[in-house]
C-alpha cells in the first residue's frame, strides 16, 4: 500500500465510497447505510474504537472486516472527513464542522494514544483557540450542536459556547474586532476597518445594546432558552434580555408583527449572511418563550403580551401557557390599551369577542398582590407614577371595552354583568362611562325586556352620574320608566345639595374671595365637575352688591331717624303754631302733594321722602336676592 500521505482521492460509486490506494479493501465501515471500503492499517492506527472492534472480530476469520457504527455523530459526511485524516489527507477545520469533527473524534477514540497530534487533540485545540474567542464562529458552532446535542453536552461544548457568548455580550464589540454588518468582513482583528487589506485606523462606532439580538435568533428554541438563562445569571440587564426574547418571538411568530410595541429599526447582525434560518414549531416556540419572560411592567411589554396571547389562542397552546400569559397581563392591566383587549373569539362560540378571556385577566388583576418593578429605560414607555391609580384606570378601560363590544348582537346580558362586577364599585368615581356603555348595548339590543334592562342598570350608582349624564338619562327613551324616575330623583338631590352648599358658603364666608365649601362630597363633586364654579363666582359678586345695598340702606335709615328726632323737637316747642310744611322747610326738605290737596299755593315735592326711599330700596334688594338664586 502506498504511503498514507500520498492518498489523495476518494470516490463514490452509488451508495459506496472507495479509496484509491492501489490495494484491495480489507475493511468495510457502515455509517447510516453508507459503506466505506477502506484499509485496516490507517484506521486502526488512528481510531481506538475501530481497533478494539477489529480485535474482537479476529475469531471470525473473515477476509474483509465489517464495522457497523451506530448513532455516528454527523453521519457519513463527517466520517469521510475522519477517514481522510486517517489516510493523511489534509482536512480543513471550520466553525461549521468543528463540533461534528470534535464529536466524531471522541466517538472513534482518536486520542494521542494512537498517534501524536491525533484528530481529537487537534479539534479540541482549534475549538478553544479559535471558536471561543470569536462571536461569529461561536454562534455558528453553537448552532451546529443541535444535531449532536448529547455528545456535545458530554464534551461540554454547549456550556463553553454559551458562557463565551454571555461574556462577549457584556463587552464592547469593538474591543474584540467582531465584524459588524455595516462593514461585513472588512475589519482587522484589532477592530479597525480594512480597505484592500490595509489597516485604515478607523474604528467602528456602533455598539448598541441590541446588536446581538438577530444573531442569537438563529439558534433553536432549546439553545436560545439556555443562552438567555445563562445571560441572566451573568447579570445582563433584564430589559436587554426581554428585547432579545421579543425579537426572537417576532421572528418565528409572524402574527405578532402588528402588535409590536415601540419603533424598531433595521436589525444589526454580524452573522446573518452566513447563518441558515431554522424551521421551528410555532407552538413550541410560544410555550418555551413564555417561560423566559420576566415579571416586569411596561406599555410596550404589555402590548407584546397581549399580542402573544392572541397568537396563543390561535395556535391552541396548553392551558398552562395560556393561563400564565393571562396572569402576566393581569399584573399590568392598567398599562393595556383598548385595541389590545379586543381579542376575537377563535373558537366555535357565537360571540365576536372573547369576553371570558378579558374577564379572567380582570380577576388576575384584582387578585395580584405582587409588586412588579418597572423597566428603567425610557424606550419601554414605563408608567411608574405612584399616583396613577391603577384601579381607576382599569375601571375606565373596562367601561370603554364594554362600549366597544356592546354593538355585538350576540353578546348576552350576563357577560356584561360579569365584566362590570369583576371590579369593585369603589373603582368608579364616576359612572358616566358605564352608563354610556349600557346605552350603546340597549341601542344594539332593542329586544331586551324592561326587567333585563333594569337588572343591568342596577349596577349604576346614579348618585355618581354627572349633571350632563343625568340630563341625558332623564330623556333617554331606551331606559325603563323606573330607571328614569331614579335618575330624576338623584338629579333633584344633586340640585338640592348644590343649592344648600352655596347658601351655606355665602353665610359662612368671611371675605368675598374666600373659597365656598359645600357640605359633603357630593356637593364638592358637583361644583368641580359640572360648571358650578361659575355660579359660585356669580353669587360672590351678588353678595358684594348686597353688602353695598345694606350699607346704603343703613345710611338712609340713620338719616331718617335724625329727621324724626328733629320733628319731635319742633313739635314740642311749636305744636300749635307750626305745620309740617314749615318744619320741613326749616330742615331743608320738601313734601309730596296729597291727592286731595288742590290749593294753588301748595308746595310740590321735588324728591322722595326718606321713608319712601327705604321702602323702595328693600323690595329691590329682595328681588335681586331672589333673582340671584333663581338659577338653581
Amino acid at each position: 500500500m502506498p504511503p498514507a500521505g500520498k492518498v489523495s482521492e476518494f470516490r463514490k460509486e452509488g451508495n459506496d465510497w472507495f479509496c484509491k490506494a492501489g490495494l484491495p479493501s480489507d475493511i468495510t465501515v457502515v455509517v447510516d447505510g453508507v459503506s466505506f471500503h477502506l484499509h485496516k492499517f490507517p484506521l486502526i492506527s488512528k481510531s481506538g474504537k475501530i481497533a478494539r472492534m477489529y480485535e474482537e472480530s479476529k475469531s471470525t476469520h473473515d477476509k474483509i472486516f465489517t464495522a457497523l457504527l451506530e448513532e455516528f455523530p454527523g453521519g457519513p459526511d463527517t466520517f469521510l472527513i475522519a477517514a481522510k485524516f486517517c489516510y493523511g489527507v489534509r482536512i480543513e477545520l471550520t466553525p461549521r464542522n468543528i463540533v461534528m469533527i470534535y464529536c466524531t473524534a471522541d466517538y472513534l477514540e482518536m486520542t494521542d494514544e494512537y498517534g501524536e497530534g491525533n484528530l481529537l487533540s487537534k479539534s479540541e485545540s482549534f475549538f478553544h483557540k479559535n471558536i471561543l474567542h470569536n462571536w461569529k464562529d461561536c454562534i455558528l458552532a453553537l448552532q451546529s450542536c443541535e444535531t449532536v446535542i448529547q455528545r456535545a453536552e458530554k464534551l461540554h461544548i454547549v456550556n463553553k459556547c454559551v458562557n463565551a457568548l454571555s461574556v462577549m455580550v457584556c463587552t464592547d464589540p469593538s474591543l474584540f474586532g467582531w465584524p459588524m454588518m455595516m462593514y461585513g468582513s472588512l475589519q482587522s482583528p484589532g477592530g479597525s476597518i480594512l480597505w484592500n487589506g490595509i489597516n485604515t485606523g478607523a474604528r467602528i462606532r456602533s455598539s448598541e445594546s441590541d446588536w446581538w439580538f438577530e444573531d442569537i435568533s438563529y439558534l433553536s428554541v432549546s439553545l436560545f432558552e439556555r443562552l438567555i438563562k445563562t445571560m441572566e445569571t451573568r447579570g445582563i440587564r433584564p430589559e436587554n434580555l426581554v428585547g432579545a426574547v421579543m425579537h426572537y418571538t417576532r421572528k418565528y411568530l409572524p402574527g405578532l408583527g402588528r402588535w409590536q410595541g415601540g419603533q424598531h429599526g433595521i436589525p444589526r447582525t454580524v452573522t446573518s449572511f452566513s447563518l441558515t434560518p431554522i424551521a421551528l414549531d410555532q407552538r413550541v416556540v410560544l410555550e418555551s418563550i413564555e417561560k423566559l419572560l420576566p415579571r416586569k411592567k411596561g406599555k410596550s411589554f404589555c402590548r407584546f403580551l397581549l399580542g402573544l396571547l392572541r397568537v396563543a389562542l390561535i395556535l391552541g397552546v396548553s392551558e398552562t401557557c395560556k393561563d400564565a400569559l393571562e396572569r402576566r397581563i393581569g399584573r399590568q392591566l392598567e398599562l393595556a390599551t383598548l385595541d389590545g383587549l379586543l381579542i376575537p373569539t377563535y373558537s366555535d362560540a357565537d360571540a365576536l369577542y372573547d369576553t371570558d378571556c378579558v374577564e379572567r385577566i380582570i380577576h388576575h388583576f384584582m387578585s395580584s398582590e405582587s409588586k412588579v418593578t418597572p423597566f428603567s429605560p425610557s424606550s419601554f414607555d414605563m408608567e411608574t407614577s405612584p399616583s396613577s391609580r391603577p384601579l381607576q384606570k382599569v375601571a375606565k378601560l373596562v367601561d370603554n371595552y364594554i362600549a366597544e363590544v356592546a354593538s355585538d348582537v350576540t353578546l348576552k346580558p350576563v357577560k356584561i354583568r360579569s365584566l362590570v362586577e369583576a371590579l369593585p364599585e369603589s373603582s368608579r368615581t364616576l359612572f358616566d362611562g358605564l352608563y354610556r356603555s349600557l346605552d350603546i348595548y340597549f341601542k344594539a339590543h332593542p329586544w331586551l325586556s324592561d326587567k333585563e334592562k333594569e337588572e343591568l342598570c342596577s349596577m349604576i350608582d346614579f348618585s355618581k352620574l354627572s349633571i350632563d349624564a343625568c340630563a341625558h338619562a332623564s330623556q333617554n327613551e331606551r331606559l325603563p320608566l323606573r330607571v328614569v324616575l331614579q335618575v330624576l330623583f338623584f338629579e333633584q338631590m344633586h340640585l338640592r345639595t348644590a343649592l344648600a352648599g352655596c347658601l351655606h358658603g355665602l353665610e359662612t364666608e368671611s371675605g368675598p374671595a374666600g373659597p365656598v365649601t359645600l357640605p359633603g362630597d357630593m356637593a364638592g363633586q358637583i361644583i368641580q365637575r359640572d360648571g358650578w364654579v361659575t355660579m359660585v363666582r356669580e353669587n360672590r359678586v351678588l353678595k358684594v352688591d348686597m353688602e353695598k345695598m345694606r350699607s346704603r340702606v343703613g345710611e338712609l335709615e340713620e338719616e331718617f331717624s335724625k329727621i324724626k328726632q328733629e320733628m319731635k323737637k319742633v313739635n314740642k316747642s311749636h305744636s300749635s303754631l307750626s305745620s309740617p310744611r314749615v318744619v320741613a322747610r326749616r330742615i331743608g326738605c320738601s313734601l309730596l302733594s296729597r291727592p286731595s290737596d288742590a290749593k294753588p299755593d301748595t308746595i310740590e315735592s321735588t324728591g322722595p321722602s326718606p321713608r319712601i326711599s327705604v321702602e323702595q330700596a328693600r323690595p329691590s334688594l329682595r328681588s335681586r336676592h331672589n333673582k340671584s338664586f333663581s338659577l338653581f
